[in-house]
This record gives C-alpha cells, sequence and structure tokens, in this order.
C-alpha cells in the first residue's frame, strides 16, 4: 500500500514575478480544485495522526495526507474553510517561536515577508479538528547544529507547542529536509511518533515513520500532472531508495 503525503506551504495569491520560492505558494482556486478532485476519486484526506493507523497497514482505504510547513496565516485563512468544506483533516507545522511572526528564515534570500498564524488561530486550527505538528523553534537546518543544539531545538519546540496548545505534539517535520540517522533518533526520543521529510515519493507502510516522503505541490502544478503525482507512480521514479 503506497499513501501520496501531500506537501504544501501557502494558501493564497502568489507573490510578485520574479519573487524567490513564488512556486510554494498554491491559488486557493486550484487547492480547492485539487482537494475536489480527490474527493471525485474516493479519497479521503487525513491529517498524520489520522493517517497513522493506514501507514502501520492498521487500516486500509484510498487516503491521502495533507501537510502544510511552517504555519502561514493564509493557510488559516483560504485552506481551513475548503477543508471543512471536504471534512478533510490536516497537520501544519509550526515554528514554536514565530506565532504571530513571519517567515524571518527566508529574508535573507529576498522571500516576501508572510504572516504566520498567532496562538488564537493556531488553537482555532487545532478545535477545528486539525494537528498541530512542530518545525522547530527557529526553522534551523538541523544537520549544521551541534547535536546538543539540535536536540533542542526539536525536544523544547515541542514543550512550547504544547504548553500554547494544552495538548500532545506529537508530528515532526525537519526544516529544509534536513536530517540523519542521528536525528531521526532525537525526534524518537523526544516523544514525537512520526516525521516528514522533503524527499519525494509515496509514503510505504515499510517506510520509518520518522523519515516519510512527500509529494510537494507547487503553484504551477496542473490538476493532470497533481492527480499523476498522487494516483501513479510518477513520484516513486523520484525516491532515492
Amino acid at each position: 500500500m503506497m499513501i501520496p503525503i501531500l506537501m504544501y506551504h501557502q494558501v493564497g495569491q502568489p507573490p510578485p514575478k520574479g519573487s524567490p520560492y513564488r512556486g510554494l505558494t498554491v491559488h486557493p482556486s486550484d487547492f480547492k480544485r485539487q482537494m475536489t478532485w480527490l474527493r471525485r476519486f474516493g479519497y479521503r484526506g487525513l491529517s498524520m495522526h489520522d493517517l497513522l493507523p493506514y501507514l502501520r497497514g492498521e487500516r486500509h482505504g484510498k487516503v491521502f495526507g495533507i501537510t502544510f510547513d511552517d504555519g502561514y496565516r493564509n493557510v488559516f485563512q483560504n485552506a481551513m474553510p475548503i477543508l471543512k468544506e471536504m471534512n478533510y483533516t490536516a497537520t501544519n507545522y509550526f515554528v514554536a517561536r514565530q506565532l504571530d511572526g513571519g517567515n524571518v528564515w527566508d529574508y535573507e534570500k529576498g522571500v516576501p515577508h508572510a504572516d504566520l498564524m498567532s496562538i488564537a488561530e493556531m488553537r482555532e486550527w487545532a478545535a477545528a479538528g486539525h494537528e498541530v505538528g512542530s518545525h522547530t523553534l527557529d526553522h534551523p537546518y538541523l544537520p549544521n547544529l551541534s547535536p546538543e543544539l539540535a536536540d533542542y531545538q526539536i525536544r523544547q519546540s515541542k514543550v512550547e507547542l504544547e504548553q500554547a496548545l494544552g495538548t500532545a505534539v506529537t508530528a515532526f517535520c525537519y526544516p529544509y529536509g534536513g536530517e540523519s540517522p542521528e536525528i531521526r533518533n532525537m525526534v524518537h526520543n523526544a516523544g514525537y511518533t512520526n516525521a516528514t521529510t522533503t524527499q519525494r515519493g509515496l509514503a510505504r507502510i515499510t517506510d520509518s515513520p520518522y523519515g516519510l516522503p512527500r509529494i510537494t505541490v507547487s503553484r504551477s502544478t496542473h490538476i493532470l500532472r497533481f492527480l499523476q503525482k498522487c494516483m501513479t507512480r510518477l513520484e516513486d521514479r523520484r525516491r532515492k531508495d
């Protein structure tokens, strides 16, 4: 059984042409079209928490994972109503010390500022049935940190998000996809149950729950290619293993 886990960032009006990483902003109408077509084909969108029984082989069905990196406010504004309409759940990976802040890690690359959700919005996201995951404290590339600092980013972000939320945070996402066997062990030892990467491919039951591949959905992903990515083995051609 192979399961697509979708990776989004922003859902809103794309920044001006020429802006770095402009492709990581998907227009709301495109997002709705993507969710609608998967539903028409009998698929159900799930958060990582809800997807885990399928990834472990305990449940079977036509499902796919929905994940958002960074906790952008436009996901709250534009994607959440669509998810509600479809009766889907999703996971958003929050940068714990940038709640109500912005994508400061992108500024030096020339990426325009984008607002991130506040604590109140994050709580509303969770109250709507969606999952809050961790994307570290500050969005660093973990392999560049000392083991002590990497472990702190992983553990403390869980603590701070749980304190803000009042419930357990069990999903993790590696910023920039930066991970290693040692970092995966840190995530496991910190108490997370799963972690997603930026590696391309469909998730399999045989995959480590701390190294789950995803399907990148960008601004330019037209609907036919989107469906190919989700419903065929197209993305598996890009797997490294």
